[in-house]
């Protein structure tokens, strides 16, 4: 679980999705095969911004991202599709 920790410098929030994948891994977990991203906001699906992107691709692009709106609608999309032709660990040994 986790929450948006938000500052007067925007910049230096975190959001829901990172505070999350961080307390995971804090807690030993490192292998992760979906995340549900929810708000009571407004009438679009809510996203993942392209920071909380990268940081799930770091533990792979084999995710379903569960994006929901206020009404308890949602759809599912695999990380891949939210970050297409991504760079990760793996591309570090190249």
């Amino acid at each position: 679980a986790g929450c948006n920790v938000e500052n007067a410098c925007y910049s230096l929030g975190v959001c829901a999705e990172r505070t999350a994948i961080q307390k995971a891994i804090s807690e030993g977990h490192t292998s992760f095969r979906a995340m549900a991203i929810t708000s009571d906001m407004g009438d679009h699906f809510i996203v993942p911004c392209g920071a909380c992107r990268q940081v799930m691709r770091e533990f792979g692009t084999d995710w379903d991202v569960y994006l929901t709106k206020a009404d308890g609608t949602y759809i599912v999309k695999r990380l891949e599709e939210l970050l297409p032709l991504s760079f990760g660990p793996e591309d570090l040994k190249k």
